[in-house]
């Protein structure tokens, strides 16, 4: 009786949907490992609640409605995020084409007070957006996506949002967990340290 019920749980491991979801936006990194319908958060830990003030008549401040999907994606550095982007790079170039992307979303907000200016950069924003799509479609296999490109006149800094949703086999989501995980986490924690201003040994 217990090699079946032992044979249920491979079973069950072998068919469930396993996967990460990053996401890169004001806050920082975000990095949930995905079990079926369970999302854990990795990175960073459990922070409180913070508590928003109700607007009030005449207040033209934005309500902010935490923790829910109707939120405004705000971007963070773009300085921050290209550490993130080798990993990630290096990582997805090993497993290509075995790895399911069920989300892609990536927004670019570009600052910039010169309208001249900022509407070159759009044009190779945009340029280099057309290029990278049909790459991204060639080397893995995406369900959801959504790339985006916009200008912000009042912004000082470029900012970008991003998030990725990826599912995998277990045993391949261990071995990557195993050879990736210590150099994301060490950028994660650098990220968090020089916001903090603290410095990472």
């Amino acid at each position: 009786m217990g090699w079946l019920i032992a044979l249920a749980v491979v079973i069950g491991l072998a068919v469930l949907p396993l996967g990460i979801s990053a996401k890169y936006d004001a806050e920082g990194p975000l990095l949930r490992l995905i079990a079926g319908p369970v999302q854990i958060t990795l990175f960073p830990g459990k922070k409180k609640e913070k508590k928003h003030k109700i607007k009030k008549k005449g207040d033209s401040s934005k309500a902010i409605c935490s923790g829910t999907e109707a939120d405004e994606k705000k971007g963070g550095s773009v300085t921050d995020f290209i550490p993130l982007v080798k990993i990630g790079w290096d990582l997805l170039c090993d497993i290509r084409r075995k790895l399911r992307v069920k989300r892609l979303e990536v927004k670019l907000i570009l600052a910039g007070s010169d309208p001249c200016d900022l509407a070159v950069n759009y044009g190779r924003a945009c340029a280099a957006v057309g290029g990278l799509e049909p790459q991204l479609d060639r080397f893995f296999v995406i369900r959801k996506k959504d790339i985006q490109v916009e200008c912000d006149f009042v912004e000082e800094k470029t900012k970008i949002y991003a998030r990725a949703d990826l599912t995998i086999t277990l045993g391949r989501l261990l071995v990557l967990l195993a050879c990736y995980g210590w150099r994301a986490l060490r950028a994660f924690i650098k990220i968090k340290n020089e916001r903090k201003g603290g410095v990472l040994q």
